[in-house]
């Protein structure tokens, strides 16, 4: 009788040893799921599944309805957690008597945290599309599984939740969709996935909808116009010495713009008169302007000068009044960078110093300092490094005199009237600082 009493103690071991292994490698599978399909990427889920991969359709079904795919991990997790805790301390306890409920608890609490928790959830986080790809088949038979369960439990959880004033069936997101793709190419960029580069141009992609051609716009006072009344050479001199194809032509006074002139038109009206231009009327020859209010968003910009097949426009405020112009390469920079060719002029505007300092010129904008530097000037409230100047300091500076704020060190270093045209800029270090990439 002994010794069949000993056999039986030995079998019941072994039958609790490969029920706990069992529940163990269940709640490593549900804890390693639980991470890996939180984890993976949606992006290259919806990329696989118009590839036609199944096991991708099947995890984009599960991550569609999150509320469920949690709660039949968690259910199943819970079920196997306690199911394997509550049967080996049973065995341990008819073995061991009183001590056997503290075995048992040392025991799985060790078990479960190594092989059920940090081991699966490494290995998940590490790997997260694959092995979502892998478990979703199992994962969602669960779910079916567990489909009546988890609509009771939820049925009840918002009950609980509306006694309190919480509505669960409204969602309020903290970000919107383009905040959080910037979000999240700019965390890619800091984590080595992405370059700077390729962060600007699909921030400055997403950024059209909240800028407006004021903030692109080329200003009036460094605009390239011509005097319509100008003799026929002197005119035909200005347009040759201009930088741009496209030049707006004024009478009377430069407000007063008539027209736009293209140079393509010119040349081609001084060859339609026998190459003689005092033959050629330039109201003739240059095209309407077309003014756009300085409120209009870029992207919306944008949509009008592909729509309409004009490259140029000029922005007016609520008083008619003219503040610049605005190309489609205004735009266009504003996505990839400041586009160059042989005829551009050279911008200075931007001079690094021996230490560390940089020399602005007054007329740059923040957005292409920000660009160019790596800086993360704020651009809301004003267009330009002399207008965020003059708006921190509430009044308009004098040269000479030195401010601090967002991380900066802001000295004035020439001034034209009211006009700040240069200024030495110093990070301090810290956030703002410059980026190195």
């Amino acid at each position: 009788m002994h010794g069949a009493h000993a056999d039986g103690v030995t079998l019941n071991l072994w039958i609790a040893a490969g029920i706990v292994i069992f529940c163990i490698f269940m709640a490593a599978f549900f804890n390693g799921s639980e991470t890996a399909l939180t984890a993976a990427s949606r992006a290259r889920m919806h990329a696989l599944e118009k590839g036609g991969d199944r096991n991708a359709l099947r995890v984009n079904h599960l991550l569609a309805k999150r509320d469920r795919l949690i709660g039949a991990i968690l259910l199943g997790n819970t079920l196997v957690s306690i199911g394997s805790s509550a049967f080996l301390t049973s065995v341990l306890e008819a073995i061991f008597g009183y001590r056997g409920v503290i075995y048992a608890t040392g025991l799985m609490t060790l078990l479960l945290l190594v092989f059920a928790e940090i081991l699966p959830k490494t290995l998940a986080i590490n790997y997260p599309d694959r092995f979502s790809l892998t478990v979703a088949p199992a994962i969602g038979f669960f779910v079916a599984i567990f489909g009546p369960i988890l609509a009771a439990i939820e049925t009840l959880i918002q009950g609980l939740l509306k006694l309190v004033g919480i509505d669960t069936k409204v969602h309020h997101a903290l970000l919107s969709g383009h905040e959080e793709l910037k979000s999240t190419v700019d965390l890619m960029h800091r984590e080595g996935g992405v370059q700077r580069t390729e962060r600007d141009m699909f921030g400055g992609l997403l950024d059209l909808r909240e800028l407006t051609v004021e903030d692109a716009m080329v200003h009036r006072t460094k605009m390239y116009t011509i005097d319509a009344d100008l003799t026929p050479h002197e005119f035909l001199h200005a347009v040759v010495g201009s930088p741009y194809s496209r030049v707006p032509i004024w009478r009377g006074e430069p407000d007063n713009i008539i027209g736009v002139l293209h140079a393509k038109d010119l040349l081609r009206a001084i060859e339609d008169s026998g190459g003689d231009i005092s033959h050629v009327k330039i109201e003739d020859v240059a095209l309407d302007a077309w003014y756009v209010p300085n409120t209009t968003s870029l992207q919306d910009q944008l949509q009008a000068f592909l729509k309409r097949k004009i490259h140029f426009a000029l922005v007016v405020d609520e008083y008619g009044v003219v503040l610049g112009l605005v190309t489609l390469e205004d735009i266009l920079e504003e996505i990839v960078g400041d586009i160059a060719d042989e005829h551009d002029p050279v911008a200075l505007g931007v001079r690094q110093n021996p230490d560390g300092s940089v020399t602005v010129e007054g007329s740059v904008p923040i957005r292409d300092l920000n660009r160019v530097l790596g800086w993360q000037l704020p651009d809301e409230e004003a267009t330009t490094i002399a207008g965020l100047v003059i708006h921190e300091a509430r009044a308009i500076p004098e040269v000479g005199q030195v401010f601090t704020f967002h991380n900066f060190r802001f000295e004035v270093l020439r001034k034209i009237r009211n006009r700040l045209t240069t200024l030495r800029v110093t990070p301090l270090g810290g956030p703002q600082a410059p980026s190195p990439s």
